[in-house]
């Protein structure tokens, strides 16, 4: 069985993070994994939650039902600039603390860093995680790992690779849907990306979205001005509103019996965050049981 999480991130600019755990109860769900917001963990940022905060969202956990399944922090701990991997780090060990304080097991995270010294960023990726893995392993914390769009890593077999590389049981590899297309450079070979990951041991977690293939044609499903411009764009919409190749998605994931964390994660559609997370919410039930 798998454990259906949903991100709460449209619902931020409403209420406060600890009466996200009430709306995600209101609308069927039992875990939640909570994204960058400025009440707990932001990009880049100190954690700003404190003692307060902690024992405001355990009395969420306890009244609702809902489990804090799963953080997803993205802290710079790739920087060129070794100042602020120092940094980084020690926002991370400060997360792993809160972490503990809210008996969350499992965090997903990105390799941040940047794509145009991606050697460089590696090499600090590697030191960040060396000097982290006692503080994992103190708190019996797992970590899954994802290629982001305009992270130093942005491919699918360069991530898996990275992760393997570390050799540590307690980090894995979280497959991101909405990525499905940067991932694989165009290809969308979800099938193929989903089953590596699972015969190497290390899928973790996979996040649900729907997304256009940036690739498709002549490249304008989105348009970038000036062309060529050093970015990365993709979306996070509701399954249909994309090219995700869903059936493909779900019977890969049924036939290597995965049995670990589904977050949904749409973005920008905060109009029709209820029924879209309520759609999503019972199409994931109907796959994956």
């Amino acid at each position: 069985m798998v454990d259906i999480a949903l991100d709460p991130n449209m619902y931020y600019r409403t209420m406060p993070t600890p009466r996200t755990l009430y709306k995600a109860a209101e609308l069927g769900f039992e875990h939640v994994e909570l994204s960058p917001n400025a009440d707990f963990h932001f990009w880049h940022h100190r954690p700003a939650a404190d003692d307060a905060f902690v024992a405001e969202l355990n009395k969420a956990q306890k009244e609702t039902g809902v489990k804090v399944r799963t953080l997803n922090p993205v802290f710079n701990w790739s920087s060129l600039d070794e100042r602020e991997r120092v940094a980084q780090v020690s926002n991370w060990r400060r997360l792993l603390e809160l972490a503990d304080a809210l008996d969350v097991r499992e965090i997903t995270s990105e390799f941040s860093g940047d794509r145009n010294n991606a050697k460089g960023s590696e090499e600090q990726w590697f030191r960040s995680i060396e000097e982290l893995v006692p503080h994992f392993e103190k708190y019996g914390i797992r970590l899954n790992m994802e290629a982001h769009p305009y992270d130093f890593i942005e491919l699918h077999d360069d991530a898996l690779r990275l992760v393997r590389a570390v050799n540590k049981d307690w980090i894995g590899y979280e497959f991101c849907c909405p990525h499905a297309f940067h991932l694989s450079d165009g290809a969308g070979d979800v099938e193929r990306m989903i089953r590596t990951a699972s015969e190497a041991g290390k899928l973790r977690e996979v996040h649900v979205a729907d997304v256009f293939n940036h690739r498709a044609n002549d490249g304008n499903r989105y348009i970038i001005n000036p062309p060529g411009a050093d970015v990365t764009v993709h979306q996070h919409n509701e399954i249909g509103n994309g090219e995700v190749p869903w059936d493909a998605v779900f019977s890969t994931l049924r036939d290597v019996g995965f049995d670990g964390v589904v977050s949904v994660c749409v973005f920008g559609w905060h109009e029709r965050a209820d029924d879209i997370n309520r759609a999503m919410l019972d199409r994931l039930k109907t796959e994956l049981g």
